[in-house]
């Protein structure tokens, strides 16, 4: 009831948003005109109202009038030339600095770090808005893959599952008590070698990859079902408005993430304390029966109590080998040794399987930017076919693998599967919820260019998901999404060749390397609550950006609130600048 509530203000809060805007939108239509024009070396001396127009020369430079060339760690200070009067050497090497610390906190807590590479970019680096958000692509691409490399190795927090059906949780219907939960290191190592020695001498202990591949495979095609919209939505859309929107949905979910934060982080401090008790206690009584046993000459008490322990445990196993019935242990160790391959290679094939078709379709539509490879505009019938290709072939995965997840919870609840606290039940009324605010994410990393862990990551951890598994798994979802559109930007001249490839692989590193420390710092403290402290933090600071930004254009234009763009535009041949698509040649590639 709770999240329904929430859900129900955070639509009301969206909708409010656009009955205010939107007629303020219509009604400022016209009402920024006489647009500034700029020089553009690459044709001929034509002047152009947007450097976006000017192929190869898509920088902007106001004093001067005309649009120039970036170059990587660029030195040279030649006034007049459109290519080399402009030095980038320590604003890139600060870029630098700044991409790769981004990454590895970002990836650590399962974000892309969008929210923050697409504002630097146009703060730090002076790329303009499309640039930076294809550079912010790049990144995320560079960083998820850096992510991936650390998780695909990486087990569930819970490396000792058993196949009994333990202790069920009042709070969590058809969840099961961890073993673990109000004992001490030493009562646990004697649980843990009790469990072994008993049972049909089959037993032994399981886990799982950190990555949850059927939350992901679930998800990651409702978020990217979602970015098609919020492509589609940023095509009419002027940029002080998805600005808003984007400020409100980060705002929104800083401010949920940061309540979640404190909540765990007490949790935590609590166990922390919980634990070093134990210890204590555990320590007390170890000494306590030394002394007992030093000071009984005879034994006969120790021996006696000994002598019932056995036979009581040996009662208490065969009771519990009497209740569980052998067909349902059978059927749940096939379950849990299905769950615990590292790489389940049918899920990692439908993940691939995902992208390709996605990007094969987005290639063919064009989009952000970037020409359609078979020529096809907005004005033709092809392209819509393909949105709504788009959207089948995402929505219709989604729809497949819901169904799945569903059905194989209830199959493993009949057979009473020893559900851990963290994981997600899945339901019908589950898959609304998520399905919900997962595309929602999609909607804004399609607006303004984030990989959508901004909003996704949060969810997770709020329905109650093992921070340390959430992130793994938006981590694979953002690099799905990333990776394609990255490719789009590059190819299409959008971004600079140097600077994509250049901060993928600054931020595959920085990834590489810290979420590595951060999980081995987590893992050894147990404070699970640094990461979402950190990811509240990070949307924090994205929330800012958007800010920010909002208020530098805005003053730019003199404060013009301009409307609503037309959804399709193609401009005509003759006033063009031709763009290119594969057409680098090498000086460009390797310029030096």
């Amino acid at each position: 009831m709770f999240f329904l509530h929430r859900q129900s203000f955070f639509v009301a809060l969206l909708l409010a948003l656009v009955i205010y805007i939107v007629p303020l939108a219509s009604a400022a239509e016209s009402k920024c005109a006489g647009e500034s024009q700029f020089s553009c070396p690459n044709c001929g001396g034509i002047s152009v109202s947007d450097c976006m127009d000017c192929d190869g020369y898509l920088f902007t430079d106001y004093n001067y009038g005309l649009c120039y060339n970036r170059k990587l760690f660029n030195t040279n200070a030649e006034n007049g030339n459109s290519d080399n009067h402009y030095p980038f050497l320590w604003t890139d090497i600060v870029g630098t600095i700044v991409w790769f610390l981004t990454a590895g906190i970002a990836t650590a807590c399962g974000v892309g770090g969008g929210g923050i590479y697409v504002p630097m970019g146009i703060l730090l680096l002076r790329f303009p808005p499309k640039p930076s958000s294809g550079l912010s692509q790049a990144s995320i691409f560079g960083a998820s893959l850096g992510g991936i490399l650390v998780n695909i190795r990486k087990r569930h927090p819970d490396e000792h599952i058993r196949d009994t059906k333990g202790t069920p949780s009042e709070e969590h219907p058809g969840k099961m008590i961890a073993y673990e939960k109000g004992k001490g290191p030493m009562e646990i190592e004697d649980d843990r070698e009790k469990y072994l020695d008993g049972g049909d001498g089959k037993r032994k202990f399981y886990t799982r990859p950190v990555i949850d591949y059927n939350m992901a495979l679930f998800l990651a095609p409702m978020e990217m079902a979602g970015a098609v919209l919020g492509v589609i939505i940023q095509r009419v859309f002027p940029n002080w408005l998805f600005l808003c929107f984007a400020a409100v949905v980060l705002g929104f979910t800083a401010f949920k993430t940061f309540k979640k934060f404190f909540v765990a982080y007490a949790k935590d401090k609590a166990a922390k304390e919980e634990r070093i008790e134990l210890t204590k206690r555990e320590s007390q009584r170890v000494l306590e029966s030394q002394k007992k046993q030093e000071s009984d000459a005879n034994g006969e008490g120790a021996a006696s109590d000994a002598v019932d322990d056995v036979e009581g445990n040996a009662n208490t196993k065969e009771e519990k080998e009497e209740e569980d019935d052998p067909k349902q242990l059978e059927q749940r160790r096939k379950f849990l040794e299905e769950d615990s391959r590292q790489y389940p290679f049918e899920k990692i094939s439908y993940l691939i399987l995902l992208w390709i078709g996605l990007t094969i379709i987005t290639f063919l539509k064009g989009g952000k930017g970037v020409d359609s490879v078979i020529g096809i505009t907005c004005q033709d019938a092809g392209f819509y076919v393909l949105v709504a290709a788009q959207f089948l072939w995402t929505l219709g995965f989604a729809a497949v693998f819901g169904y799945k997840n569903v059905k194989g919870v209830n199959e493993r609840v009949a057979v009473n599967y020893p559900f851990n606290e963290t994981d997600v039940m899945w339901d019908f009324k589950k898959l609304q919820f998520y399905s919900f605010f997962t595309f929602v994410a999609g909607i804004v990393a399609g607006l303004i260019g984030i990989g959508g862990g901004m909003v996704l990551g949060p969810l997770m951890i709020v329905m109650g998901v093992n921070p340390r598994v959430s992130t793994a798994t938006t981590a694979t979802m953002i690099l799905l999404t990333s990776s394609s559109v990255a490719v789009m930007f590059v190819m299409s001249g959008l971004v600079p060749w140097q600077y994509a490839v250049y901060f993928f692989f600054v931020c595959l590193l920085g990834a590489y390397i810290g979420k590595t420390r951060i999980d081995a710092y987590v893992k050894k403290t147990g404070m699970g609550s640094i990461l979402v402290g950190i990811l509240a933090t990070i949307i924090a600071l994205a929330t800012i950006g958007c800010i920010i930004i909002l208020f530098l254009n805005l003053a730019k234009v003199d404060w013009c609130v301009d409307g609503f763009k037309a959804f399709c535009t193609v401009s005509s041949e003759e006033n063009a600048c031709p763009t290119r698509l594969l057409s680098l040649s090498a000086e460009e590639i390797f310029p030096y």
